[in-house]
């Protein structure tokens, strides 16, 4: 069989092989070959190996010889010229008009030819293009169209996945993807997820495709009703890489089982060879079923066994019922639903989520040791509140038990507000007249008339002397002829002028500025032409 060495070369899209005419090569040398268009140098990317004659589509062409230093020299150099390259090409490029995007220049190892990558979405005219290029370089100009994916290869960068470009990693021949591929392995049919940097589908669609392909292909169906001894359960996902499917009861637990471990029924089998196809299983037996680490599965298979007559120890029988250790997401929900109605709870009593009847007896006094029952709240006008109110307090105080936080310590207890009736603000407002009214009496009686005057049912008021000092009303102190009631008319000045204060009639002091004289602004003249009498009448008057 013929041995062959792979090369690699920059702006190829897969290794090259080449005779390696008993050369003593290996990986990772630089080689000076001979290629259709013309010398190069490349990367040998794998040891010399053999192959069979068979995969050989023409003759082999030999390796040269091994690049020394002088030879990566000027590989290095003539890189550095085609870069320095890049930047007459995009202006000769612009000069002509081209629908065209430079990509890279390559000029080859052995002096025959530069090449011109460039990439475009039609055929270009560029024979004008290519006489401007010899011009430029004195070289012989080779243009090569390439598509978006070789461009990208060429450019290079990193993918979302935040590694290199596939295409410029491993290279090769490209390969078709369809959108097909990503509907097999359940992804998104969502372009900006499923496209790479190029604009195409991504290239690694194609690397798991035959995996879920042939995962699909053994597995049953989704949302299939698989028999297990817990009863139906239906297929709600899959677990492709590890080939497991999550199952799911009628109770609501879920569970995940591998596909190697599922078995088929009879009728399953007998089905699979009538339509000639493969039997899909369809079955969870009770040995995979134990082999589940879930503390439901277990239980849910214990509580099987002890309905079905099986002894399981700890002296259970049929009427026992077997349930987890910790809490539940229902017993959470009513225990929340107790902490948020605690206060209406007895000590030491049960709720179980349920309303609990208010008898007589739980309106009345708290007995000692009993905690605070809540008052039901009555719908009537609210007379009387304020006589219970201070009767639970007094009760409260007499009571020999420990005391509520805030109690003691001359705290009023709290208590929920209330909207005042209409008659209970009639009531307030009497109330407020009498106490403006009795002002000169003495504090001791004055305290007496306000506590007998309050609304009964509304709120609490505390005020003394000290808080609010004693002022006369307006209405006194007009009477008394502390104030001075004056009219204030239009263009006064708002009263007093040159520090004169204006008499009780309205006529100004002796002394004071004469009194100006407010002036109309005339209409416009569109106004006097439309009603020129009724502008002058007006201009009359004023002047009057």
């Amino acid at each position: 069989m013929p041995v062959v060495v792979p090369v690699k070369f920059p702006y190829a899209s897969k290794d090259l092989w080449f005779d390696p005419e008993g050369l003593d090569i290996a990986q990772a040398d630089y080689a000076v070959v001979y290629t259709e268009r013309g010398t190069e140098i490349g990367l040998v990317t794998e040891d010399p190996f053999e192959v069979p004659a068979s995969r050989l589509a023409a003759p082999l062409k030999s390796v040269i010889r091994i690049a020394d230093d002088a030879d990566l020299d000027r590989a290095d150099e003539l890189a550095r010229k085609g870069e320095d390259a890049m930047s007459d090409f995009r202006r000769l490029v612009k000069e002509n008009g081209l629908e065209m995007k430079p990509v890279g220049v390559e000029f080859l190892f052995g002096g025959e030819k530069a090449v011109f990558y460039f990439a475009a979405e039609e055929r270009v005219d560029f024979r004008q293009l290519v006489r401007d290029l010899s011009n430029r370089f004195h070289v012989r100009v080779d243009m090569r169209q390439i598509g978006v994916r070789d461009e990208t290869r060429l450019v290079g960068g990193y993918a979302t996945c935040g590694q290199e470009l596939c295409c410029a990693r491993f290279g090769g021949q490209f390969e078709p993807v369809s959108i097909r591929m990503a509907k097999e392995q359940d992804l998104p049919l969502n372009s900006s997820k499923i496209s790479g940097v190029c604009g195409r589908l991504m290239c690694c669609l194609r690397y798991e495709f035959e995996a879920y392909k042939d995962f699909k292909s053994r597995a049953p169906k989704k949302k299939t009703l698989i028999d297990t001894p817990l009863g139906k359960a239906r297929i709600v996902e899959y677990n492709t890489p590890r080939e497991q499917l999550v199952l799911r009861l009628e109770g609501g637990k879920v569970f995940r089982v591998n596909l190697a471990d599922m078995s088929c029924s009879d009728d399953c089998k007998k089905h699979a060879s009538e339509q000639g196809c493969n039997c899909r299983p369809d079955c969870v037996t009770r040995d995979i079923m134990e082999k589940i680490e879930s503390p439901e599965i277990k239980l849910a298979l214990l509580e099987l066994d002890r309905k079905n007559g099986v002894d399981v120890g700890d002296g259970l029988d049929k009427s026992d019922r077997i349930a987890a250790s910790g809490p539940t997401p229902g017993a959470r929900r009513r225990r929340n639903r107790e902490e948020a109605a605690g206060a209406g709870k007895p000590a030491g009593g049960e709720n179980h989520g349920r309303a609990r009847k208010v008898s007589p007896e739980d309106t009345a006094a708290p007995a000692e040791g009993q905690g605070r029952k809540r008052r039901r709240r009555s719908g009537g006008d609210g007379s009387g509140d304020a006589q219970r109110g201070q009767q639970q307090v007094a009760d409260r105080q007499q009571r020999p038990g420990p005391a509520r936080e805030g109690e003691g310590q001359g705290q009023q207890p709290r208590r929920r507000r209330r909207h005042l009736s209409s008659e209970e603000r009639d009531d307030a407002f009497r109330a407020a007249a009498a106490r403006e009214a009795g002002k000169s009496a003495p504090a001791g009686e004055q305290g007496r008339e306000d506590a007998g005057s309050a609304p009964t049912g509304g709120r609490r008021r505390h005020r003394s002397a000290s808080q609010k000092p004693e002022v006369p009303s307006v209405a006194d102190q007009v009477a008394e002829g502390e104030v001075r009631v004056t009219r204030r008319r239009p263009g006064d000045g708002g009263g007093a002028q040159n520090g004169a204060a204006p008499t009780s009639e309205g006529a100004p002091a002796e002394g004071a500025a004469p009194k100006k004289r407010r002036r109309r602004r005339p209409r416009k003249r569109g106004q006097e032409g439309a009603g020129g009498q009724e502008s002058g009448g007006s201009q009359e008057s004023s002047e009057s």
